[in-house]
């Protein structure tokens, strides 16, 4: 138990040697001293769970040894060993702040029971600093949706690295969440008091790029009317997240592995290197060892991107997390729009689940944007998806256990208008009710079927 040591303090040789001989060999790691000066030179080099001190020493009594430990080391607890007839001395003790007290002669059972509460103390307030500690460390986790079990490995990645900074290389279709996931991924590392910068690759001129990830100095070239210290430099201590790396040209790979490798930039026009320190998470949907085998992507930029690699599941692979993310952007642009949508009806999360999602997290985003700007109320009902989900729908079936009403009327008249191939006045005969009525229908749920000759 090497983490709790134990420190007995006694004048006399034969207990100290009789106790180190009995908590050694039941394995507890112990140190032994013969003065209270000697006990306060101990403390000054360790930490100790107990302390036991005798209560009548030469130089520093017990009492006065117990007033400064618990000056010195509160957290450390003190127990105070009492020969006969000093039960008086060993209730003052108690009163000062004394863990218990301990008889002479040691009853060591006694003594292994004293300890072995003491540890089980630590160990629980230390277990519940680390909880408290972890949680905190984890605040943003909540930006990630998803109880899935691949999304709950990505967690345990993240939550697993926090207290380093290992290059990560992100992969993932378009739109499953990989500049969200670097992000977490930053704000619950060692650097999240640091910058986090993103860069879109794809998204800067080719010959920019080296610009403006490394810098230039004034003159450089044409347009540089002014030293630029470049993203890297910016993002000192922190991180920059690298989106669409296969992007990145071949000839700035090289300077981009370097960066990597020796933690050392050259601006553009410069002749003397910087030193940075940043942790690079790199991202890409593209296959990387399709671009290492035709040479648009290096070889060694990938295994030194790749320490650290965790892969964004598509969203029809975890179709289980829908709900929870359909209901998460409900309450953000409910926020958003200060109106309160906070119902989706069974059939439109029916679709929702049956839908493909090419676009992923960000197309579902999307959809549920789109009702909102539509001005639904307070429910998102199948009508107010867009065309390319609501034809999930093809049989336009309702769910036995749906009694909402309006998805029902909905249906119907969707069914009536299809049966007569969009002809308006046949669908209100079949309905039973008015033109009027249909064509007010149909505005109310965004209904679409276009008339089509016989």
């Amino acid at each position: 138990m090497e983490d709790f040591p134990i420190l007995f303090v006694d004048d006399d040789q034969q207990i100290l040697s009789v106790v180190v001989t009995y908590l050694t060999r039941n394995g507890y790691s112990v140190d032994a001293v013969n003065s209270g000066p000697a006990a306060m030179e101990k403390l000054k080099q360790k930490e100790y769970a107990a302390i036991f001190t005798d209560l009548i020493m030469p130089e520093i009594s017990g009492l006065d040894l117990l007033k400064a430990i618990k000056e010195t080391s509160p957290t450390t607890e003190v127990i105070i060993v009492t020969g006969y007839g000093t039960i008086e001395s060993a209730i003052e003790a108690l009163k000062r702040g004394s863990y218990d007290y301990l008889q002479k002669p040691i009853n060591f059972e006694r003594l292994k029971i004293l300890i072995d509460r003491i540890i089980e103390k630590k160990k629980l307030l230390l277990e519940n600093v680390l909880i408290k500690r972890r949680l905190k460390d984890r605040y943003n986790f909540d930006q990630l949706v998803g109880k899935s079990e691949k999304m709950q490995q990505i967690y345990e990645v993240i939550d697993r690295i926090s207290s380093g900074s290992p290059t990560i290389l992100i992969r993932g279709e378009s739109g499953t969440g990989k500049e969200l996931v670097a992000n977490v991924t930053h704000q619950n590392s060692v650097r999240r008091n640091k910058p986090f910068i993103p860069v879109n690759c794809g998204a800067i001129a080719e010959g920019l790029l080296e610009s403006e990830l490394f810098g230039h100095v004034k003159g450089a070239f044409t347009g540089a009317i002014k030293d630029n210290i470049g993203l890297f430099r910016a993002a000192n201590g922190g991180t920059i997240f690298l989106d669409e790396i296969a992007e990145v040209p071949p000839t700035l790979q090289v300077k981009l592995l370097r960066a990597l490798q020796e933690r050392k930039i050259r601006a553009v026009g410069d002749t003397k290197e910087n030193e940075v320190d940043v942790r690079v998470i790199a991202a890409t949907n593209k296959n990387l060892e399709e671009a290492i085998k035709i040479k648009t992507f290096r070889e060694d930029l990938y295994y030194r991107l790749n320490v650290i690699s965790i892969h964004m599941p598509a969203l029809r692979e975890i179709k289980e997390d829908i709900p929870h993310l359909v209901h998460h952007f409900l309450k953000k642009f409910s926020r958003e729009s200060h109106r309160v949508v906070n119902r989706i009806s069974p059939d439109a999360m029916d679709l929702l689940i049956k839908y493909d999602w090419p676009g992923n997290v960000r197309q579902l985003e999307n959809v549920i944007e789109r009702a909102f700007a539509l001005g639904i109320d307070d429910t998102i009902h199948a009508a107010d998806l867009p065309p390319e989900v609501q034809s999930m729908n093809s049989g336009h079936k309702i769910g036995e256990n749906n009694f909402n009403l309006m998805d029902h009327e909905r249906v119907l008249i969707t069914r009536a208008l299809e049966h007569v191939r969009g002809n308006k006045a046949e669908a209100a005969k079949l309905l039973g009710i008015n033109l009027t009525t249909v064509y007010r229908k149909m505005e109310k749920y965004r209904i679409v079927v276009n008339e089509t000759p016989n």
